[in-house]
């Protein structure tokens, strides 16, 4: 497995949400789609900012807390035919690991909120992108995080 951060989340060239994923070199990129909500949900916490009353993913981090379950990585697992991204949580609770099945964008939303570390499986790196070929001129043009 191979160790991701969130670089940005931006919008393409037909205004849809993307969260853009880098390696800590910054040499690879993985850009997934994602809805608006789940594009403001990783954005927020990325400017280290919160909504009055808590949002779904905040809900599920109070849960954890609340029943003494941690989230301890989340990973891009798979991709499907139709080029959808899979992921997983992986939970701990009462000393044993759940695998959790979601979307990559909930994932990243809630480990970004709990500071867990995310994972992309090495066979996803086919899709990945030279980092610069995405970003010619640096993250200041189109940037939105």
């Amino acid at each position: 497995m191979l160790e991701l951060e969130v670089k940005m989340v931006c919008l393409d060239e037909n205004n849809q949400h993307v969260v853009v994923l880098t390696d800590k070199e910054q040499k690879i990129a993985l850009p997934i789609w994602i809805g608006l909500f789940e594009a403001q949900a990783i954005a927020l916490r990325l400017k280290n900012e919160k909504f009055p009353r808590p949002l779904t993913h905040d809900l599920f981090i109070s849960w954890c807390k609340a029943t003494d379950s941690t989230i301890d990585k989340v990973v891009i697992s798979d991709i499907t035919p139709d080029s959808t991204y899979i992921a997983q949580i992986h939970l701990i609770h009462q000393n044993q690991e759940k695998i959790i099945d979601a979307r990559p964008s909930d994932a990243i939303a809630l480990a970004l909120r709990c500071n867990a570390k995310i994972y992309m499986a090495t066979k996803l790196i086919e899709f990945t992108h030279n980092f610069e070929d995405l970003f010619p001129e640096g993250l200041e043009h189109g940037e939105t995080h």
